[in-house]
């Protein structure tokens, strides 16, 4: 399993992203082959103080070659040249393979 997981810091108008970010970003998102399953929050929350970010997506991918292969897509590009349009605040985009645990 591979996850991409985006951190959005706050936006200038945190109303407009919460509105574009669901009806015009996640649909662009959803279409990207090979998305096995995804996820977001806008109720980020930090142990011991303020969150340094306003919201967070995570998406999983079979493996490091899938997400590569998605974002490479027409969709996986339009998706990533959306980002501008909603997240004022800036976007820290990160990517790593999961360890397992046994528990």
């Amino acid at each position: 399993m591979h996850k991409l997981v985006v951190l959005y810091s706050q936006p200038v108008d945190p109303d407009h992203f919460r509105d574009y970010y669901v009806t015009r970003h996640l649909p662009l998102v959803t279409k990207m082959p090979g998305l096995l399953a995804w996820r977001y929050s806008f109720d980020v929350a930090a142990a011991g103080g303020e969150a340094p970010y306003f919201a967070v997506f995570e998406g999983d991918f079979a493996d490091a070659a899938a997400l590569a292969a998605a974002r490479a897509s027409t969709h996986g590009q339009r998706a990533a040249a959306d980002v501008v349009n909603y997240a004022t605040g800036g976007a820290v985009v990160i990517d790593y393979p999961v360890q397992e645990g046994a528990g």
